[in-house]
């Protein structure tokens, strides 16, 4: 949950309320059902085989090198994309306390912060991940038992209700098309549930810790995304909160309009706390992959290569490299930055996605066909995969008719230049 809970849920929901009202629940709980259906899949074949790289590899192995190469350098740029956007957020919550402070400086700061964690020892990283996790994790839950302490204890003048949920133009106040045409969006904060591959091939126990791990991630979307958004917007009528657009989070203003200060900017280090978390997650699994690829002979030898502590160090720096960029983003365009990134990074994580569940399909028929029995089965596959290939689908559809065509064009334009490059290496005989 470390690579997931971050900008989607605590800065994205700001817009995807003004469009959709209290069914943004409802739309949370659908991406929601998807993303697990997905981690559902790749756990069968994790499980089966726990490898660097997951991704890749198993493309790589049941539909062709190609499709290996491809799903590795788009996870991998999936996660450049997610650990800038999580850079360019962090600059907004240090700009509700310190309006003065360029955006630049803020991003370039954090920046170095967690390139140092990432090139320390794995098990330096992981302890700084999972305290990083636990305080939004434990801010989150005490922020629901708040809310309901609000809820029950509230005056007859007070705006808390549950009802707020169905009045104020209903629980759809724009219709089912305010929450359709913001699926896309939302998919955005589900952006790194499916981190838990790249940590299959340093897990002690897989076989063990990878399903127990998945099989918690539908009661962890349900309180973390669906009674944390229920709770919140119980407490003021969705109509009358100031967002702002993206600039600012529903869970810090709630408090704020509220009076209830103290928690407005408690709630805003917390979602600082998680930003960092996710970016620190999306550094992760940038380097893992990129080492992972290396292995498989689809990147430069040299990203294979590991310190004394085992730390991938040139893949990290690599990374580090790109993810600069953002910052050179945050000081020409700080205002564009953020939505630019975050639909650039849904156009990713679409490909990543379809590779993963059509990925499985050839995996199931690999299986099927040598007659094994697998430890840890998808839930209701074949036809599993086949709804999220469909949902996919209509994730582009959506992207496409609200104005966010390039997104979707992008795809098969990188998709073709992948294939150049991998014809390239190929026939120069670097693969």
């Amino acid at each position: 949950m470390g690579g997931a809970v971050g900008t989607g849920l605590f800065l994205g929901s700001a817009q995807v309320i003004q469009s959709a009202g209290p069914s943004i629940i409802l739309g949370y709980a659908i991406v929601g059902l998807i993303a697990f259906l997905i981690m559902r899949q790749m756990g069968e074949m994790i499980v089966e085989e726990p490898v660097a790289g997951s991704f890749s590899y198993f493309s790589q192995k049941y539909w062709g090198r190609f499709a290996g190469f491809l799903s590795g350098w788009n996870y991998w740029v999936v996660y450049i994309l997610v650990a800038m956007t999580e850079l360019t957020a962090i600059a907004k919550y240090i700009h509700y306390w310190w309006p003065h402070i360029p955006a630049w400086i803020s991003t370039l700061f954090f920046f170095i912060v967690v390139t140092c964690l990432n090139l320390g020892n794995v098990k330096f990283y992981g302890e700084s991940e999972f305290w990083l996790a636990i305080i939004k994790v434990v801010a989150v839950i005490s922020m629901i038992l708040f809310g309901l302490f609000l809820l029950l204890t509230a005056g007859t003048e007070s705006t808390a209700s549950f009802t707020n949920l169905w009045q104020h133009g209903g629980f759809f106040p724009h219709g089912f098309s305010g929450l359709f045409y913001m699926l896309a969006f939302l998919m955005f904060a589900f952006g790194g549930i499916e981190l838990i591959g790249m940590t299959a091939a340093e897990a002690e126990n897989p076989e063990k810790s990878i399903p127990q791990a998945i099989n918690q991630v539908i009661f962890r979307i349900l309180i973390f995304y669906v009674a944390s958004l229920a709770i919140i917007m119980s407490l003021i009528p969705w109509n009358q909160l100031d967002l702002g657009g993206l600039d600012k989070s529903p869970f810090v203003m709630i408090f704020s309009q509220l009076g209830i200060n103290w928690a407005a900017h408690l709630l805003n280090f917390i979602i600082l706390t998680a930003a960092l978390s996710v970016y620190n997650s999306g550094m992760y699994a940038n380097s893992r992959m990129l080492y992972g690829l290396a292995v498989q002979g689809n990147a430069p030898k040299v990203f294979a290569k590991v310190s004394k502590q085992g730390v991938p160090m040139p893949a990290v720096i690599f990374s580090s490299v790109l993810i600069f960029g953002c910052v050179l983003l945050n000081y020409f365009v700080p205002e564009q930055a953020l939505s630019h990134l975050m639909y650039m990074a849904v156009a990713a994580l679409v490909l990543n996605w379809a590779i993963i569940s059509f990925t499985h399909l050839k995996f199931k028929r690999a299986i099927q066909q040598e007659g094994k029995t697998v430890k840890f089965p998808a839930l209701f596959s074949p036809l599993s995969n086949y709804l999220v290939l469909a949902f996919i689908v209509m994730i582009l559809y959506i992207m496409w008719t609200q104005g966010f065509k390039e997104s979707v064009i992008l795809i098969p334009v990188w998709i073709m230049f992948m294939f150049g490059l991998f014809k390239f290496l190929k026939w120069n005989k670097s693969l």
